[in-house]
């Protein structure tokens, strides 16, 4: 419920109220002493509300007084967020504004004399209502707890940083890996017989079938027998275009895993010839991973698909939740995963629950509590290995007892319930937590979260705690994704150094839709009407925009369609916007095709979070967008008919995120570097320019990405002008000299500190530029993807001695690593694709460079005989 993070909605209105800068403002305007009663009367009632979050699950009327004080809370947000817009219109209007700017102000309603009578009214209403409601509580008895204590233990979690399985991780299957691997080894009776095996695994959510699944996919056995492997999410959707769309990826991933191709707009037939070409003659393995469609017609015809020019042998693997599914798509007898026995069950339950191995035996009473805990988990792993992270460095007693003998456990539930488990790690969870976590919510099953998305979404909503000293926004997203992690709620996580990225079990999913069903609803075809109380929208797929609003809809902060609206004409949604949602924070349109935004959209001056990226048709964007001065994130990447940004850019003063595609051949710098906060520039499609920024200084500037800007040739960035970027990506910029950027550069100067650097489709690389020699002390990632003319690695790379991961993909010339590579005694992955010379000399235990990469803890080199089969085909 969401009731359960009311104690940081709270918190978050008491840190506002006591900052620095709030307070000089409100002195300003003449409504301190009006704040400073409602800071009082605000922290008066956050002292019991720990308290009532946790005595509400047996109180109705506890639990609705909690939903009335979040009521007047959210309103006491809208208003102090509309006294920050008027703070920043004054600032805007005193750095940039005009004469008759000033004038027009003075005859508005945000007249400071009118503003004052305005908001002190409001104010006093909201203090009215949350005294009225805070006397009402007073007869619930609650205590005062005035501190969340519930802390996250912090874990070693470089176990858990990449998708495929150690061995060492999976307890308890090695018996159900030797039965698949057995079926899979099995020959066709007929060795011509061109029909597909399909092997079902079925189990209950969070058993393990996709573990199991990954175990043996990532078998040496399976790479021997297998020519081509496969791995495809399927998930809720079955759309047949789509799930090609996958398995053409799945295919393409072997050559440039982090890129894939835009397919979306490729009809069916054109999909199948691709498909057909990819497929012909090899035989593969694919794995078709947690399938729910129960429709055979759209089997058969994805059946069908998969089987022309099939090679004999092939294979699919699928995972289901569902008998009749396993059923209907099988070839043989499905086989049925069964719960953990209680051994395999307490083993898993140690490993996650203490640091060291062995650790457990210095403290047999927690372990025989473990041992109940452990049944009521009932051999299903996700349950087992969340509590086991949930006590994990805890040593008191009372602790385990008391996730032993929580009530949660006798909720009315399905068999095989594991929703228990998940919730009850969740109420352990921090307050400030809880909220973050109940808006993944809002993306669909499968979604691969990148943490750039993420902290937009969560500082667009204002649900991070304010960065300390010396800290970013960014900063405090990875604490939260750590402390996510630690607990089991992420899985699949990828540490990039500045850029991070994961996913989430399916079942962790349901208990976010859960815990956020009062806030926040995913909209799908089967959504009928969207309740009054829903303040955050997303969309599971445009046509279900046809959902109709109701008239008092006037609560909502989020639109999203986190998968986008190809095809999707949003005129109408946007006039609903600008009516209906005054008090929006995040809308996101990406892929749509309108081909204006109304001038009244600059009337939605809450509005944090804009992306209209991927629109093939504007070609202007309205100056009314300059006067949303609240906005933090703007996104017009691959607008590629947009002639020319706005004017009046500048006065975006609170932007920290630009991505632009523009036909303009030169950038309004003048606009662009009095964007103070910018820390974060994407610069794409840009087909027009030559040159970016020429000596201009961007104080704050903390990431640049530059793709596809094929007339550019020099970046001339430096440590002067760029004191604080961090991460660079350059792609399928075709006549840039990375060389050039360095040309003016004294070697007096201040180095460079970047972590994070992606070369990308640089086919004119042929070594990697010398200034990267600087970053030595600080780089953490390196990627360098279809760079056809690079030819040698440094030596000085081996000097890089935080470098984590290093991704090598499409350098075919690209023949030896340095010699003292050996040396990066950081480096945890190494991921080598697409350079058969290379990849042949950096086979496990046979190559000649092996003995130098074999401590990296995670080693992918793509097999030179399967690149030669494929070259020569």
């Amino acid at each position: 419920m969401a009731e359960s993070f009311i104690f940081s909605i709270a918190e978050s209105l008491i840190t506002k109220l006591a900052s620095h800068a709030f307070q000089e403002a409100s002195r300003v305007v003449g409504l301190y002493d009006h704040l400073r009663d409602l800071k009082k009367t605000l922290s008066l009632v956050k002292a019991v509300l720990l308290d009532a979050e946790q005595k509400q699950e047996h109180n109705h009327v506890l639990r609705e007084w909690l939903r009335q004080l979040k009521s007047v809370f959210y309103d006491a947000q809208n208003v102090l967020d509309e006294f920050e817009c008027q703070t920043l219109r004054k600032q805007v209007l005193k750095d940039h504004g005009t004469i008759k700017d000033q004038v027009s102000h003075f005859f508005s309603s945000s007249n400071p004399l009118v503003f004052r009578s305005k908001m002190a009214q409001q104010i006093k209403d909201v203090s009215k209502r949350l005294d009225k409601v805070a006397t009402d509580g007073q007869k619930f008895g609650l205590r005062i707890i005035d501190v969340d204590t519930r802390v996250v233990h912090r874990r070693d979690t470089s176990r858990m940083t990449h998708s495929r399985v150690s061995d060492s991780d999976v307890i308890g299957r090695e018996h159900d890996k030797e039965k698949i691997i057995e079926l899979f080894m099995q020959q066709n009776p007929n060795d011509d017989d061109k029909s597909l095996s399909v092997i079902p695994i079925v189990g209950i959510g969070g058993l393990g079938k996709t573990t199991l699944a990954k175990f043996v996919f990532n078998d040496k056995r399976i790479d021997e027998c297998f020519k081509l492997k496969m791995w495809v999410c399927v998930s809720d959707d079955f759309d047949i275009n789509q799930l090609v769309i996958k398995i053409i990826n799945s295919v393409n991933v072997n050559d440039a895993p982090l890129r894939q191709q835009n397919l979306d707009m490729v009809d069916l037939e054109q999909l199948q010839n691709q498909l057909t070409s990819k497929l012909a003659g090899k035989k593969f393995l694919l794995v078709l991973d947690d399938v729910w469609n129960d429709d055979r017609v759209k089997w058969v015809e994805l059946r069908n698909l998969l089987k022309e020019g099939v090679a004999a042998g092939s294979k699919i693997l699928v995972t289901t939740r569902i008998d009749s599914i396993a059923s209907m798509m099988g070839t043989v007898a499905s086989y049925k995963l069964q719960n953990l026995s209680p051994e395999n069950s307490l083993s898993l339950f140690v490993k996650w629950a203490f640091k060291n191995e062995g650790e457990e035996e210095k403290h047999p009473h927690l372990v025989n509590i473990g041992k109940e805990i452990v049944k009521k988990c009932k051999g299903v792993p996700l349950a087992v290995r969340t509590l086991g992270s949930l006590l994990f460095s805890k040593f008191e007693a009372n602790e385990w007892e008391y996730v032993r003998d929580n009530e949660i456990w006798n909720l009315p539930q399905n068999k095989d319930d594991i929703l228990p488990a998940l919730k009850l790690s969740y109420d352990f969870l921090p307050s400030y937590l809880r909220q973050c976590f109940a808006l993944f919510s809002l993306y669909p099953k499968d979604y691969e979260f990148h943490s750039v998305e993420v902290a937009r979404l969560w500082e667009a909503l204002g649900v991070l705690a304010p960065p300390r000293k010396n800290e970013t926004p960014e900063d405090v997203v990875k604490q939260y994704l750590d402390e996510l992690l630690s607990r089991s709620f992420l899985q699949d996580f990828i540490d990039g150094g500045t850029i991070y990225q994961f996913k989430i079990h399916d079942l962790v999913h349901d208990l976010a839709l859960f815990v956020a069903k009062d806030e926040c609803l995913l909209v799908n075809s089967h959504v009928q009407n969207i309740p009054e109380n829903i303040r955050h929208l997303s969309f599971a797929e445009f046509s279900s925009l046809g959902n109709s609003f109701t008239s008092k809809s006037v609560a909502v902060r989020s639109i999203m369609i986190p998968n986008g609206a190809e095809g999707a004409n949003v005129e109408a949604l946007l006039n609903t916007c600008v009516s209906k949602f005054k008090l929006l924070r995040v809308l996101d349109l990406r892929d749509s095709t309108c081909k204006t935004l109304p001038r009244s959209i600059g009337k939605l001056k809450h509005l944090r979070s804009f992306s209209i990226q991927n629109n093939p048709n504007i070609k202007r964007l309205p100056n009314s967008i300059c006067k949303l001065q609240n906005l933090q994130f703007l996104s017009v990447l691959r607008c590629k008919e947009l002639e020319a940004l706005p004017k009046g850019f500048r006065k975006l003063i609170c932007l920290r995120h630009l991505g632009i595609t523009t036909k303009q051949p030169v950038l309004p710098y003048t606009e662009i570097t009095n964007l103070i906060s910018l820390e974060l520039l994407s610069i794409e499609s840009c087909h027009n320019m030559e040159s970016i920024f020429g000596g201009v200084k961007f104080p704050a500037l903390k990431a640049l990405n530059v793709a596809a800007c094929h007339s550019l040739k020099s970046l001339p960035l430096d440590v002067i002008n760029f004191p604080e970027l961090e991460t660079l990506t350059v792609k399928d910029c075709v006549n840039l000299d990375l060389d050039l950027w360095k040309e003016h550069h004294e070697e007096q100067n201040p180095k460079l500190r970047l972590k994070y650097v992606a070369f990308w489709g640089l086919p004119q690389l042929v070594a990697l530029p010398q200034w990267l020699q600087e970053t030595a002390n600080s780089l953490r990632t390196l990627i360098i993807s279809d760079c056809d003319n690079l030819e040698m690695l440094p030596e000085w790379l081996s000097t890089m001695t935080n470098l984590k991961v290093l991704l090598i993909y499409g350098c075919p010339k690209l023949i030896s690593l340095p010699d003292n590579i050996h040396h990066l005694t950081a480096l945890e992955h190494l991921h080598i694709s697409g350079c058969p010379e290379l990849c042949k000399k950096c086979q496990p235990h046979v190559g000649e460079f092996w003995s130098k990469i074999s401590h990296i803890k995670d080693v992918f080199i793509k097999e030179p005989e399967k690149l030669k089969e494929e070259e020569d085909e």
